[in-house]
């Protein structure tokens, strides 16, 4: 997995070289981490996603002005940040769906972390996610997944329009 990582940052290295006067965007990706807190029985989850490439996704989708950085709109973007990560991300544990709770969100250099956790899973052997983050902003758009259950990680990639997985741990 970290091969493709490192492939992908010189690959994106490369077409910035290659195009230094035009704004270039090479990627498009979101990394959802999901973890087991065995301790609280609860799953912790982040997703990352691009500033830019949420905010214009996030745009199209309700249609009205987006600033995920302004802390005017705090409240109304804190809304519109967890409907639409329950739009796009869905989990079921062991064949049960789950609710996602809201925790927040945050801007770390360019990206929007988001926070969620699912409570009362003391613990699980099946997980199925659905995960379809950005896939109607573009076409290129992937998501990296990674579970740790038990310190046990497991890692997918998928790309549009691929957007489901089951890890068995």
């Amino acid at each position: 997995m970290y091969s493709f990582i490192l492939k992908c940052f010189l690959l994106s290295s490369l077409c910035f070289m290659a195009k230094p006067n035009k704004k270039y965007h090479p990627l498009f990706v979101t990394v959802t981490e999901i973890e087991h807190n065995a301790k609280q029985k609860t799953l912790e989850i982040s997703c990352k996603i691009f500033t830019d490439d949420f905010e214009k996704a996030l745009r199209a989708a309700y249609k009205i002005k987006i600033d995920l950085l302004d802390p005017k709109q705090k409240i109304t973007m804190n809304n519109l940040v967890n409907d639409y990560v329950e739009k796009h991300l869905k989990i079921s544990v062991d064949g049960k769906a789950t609710f996602l709770k809201f925790v927040g969100y945050e801007k770390i250099e360019e990206g929007i972390y988001s926070y969620f956790e699912i409570i009362n899973i003391p613990s699980l052997k099946k997980i199925d996610i659905t995960n379809d983050l950005l896939y109607e902003y573009k076409i290129e758009q992937m998501g990296l997944i990674h579970v740790t259950v038990g310190g046990k990680r497991q890692s997918t990639k998928l790309s549009n329009p691929e957007k489901n997985v089951v890890l068995i741990f």
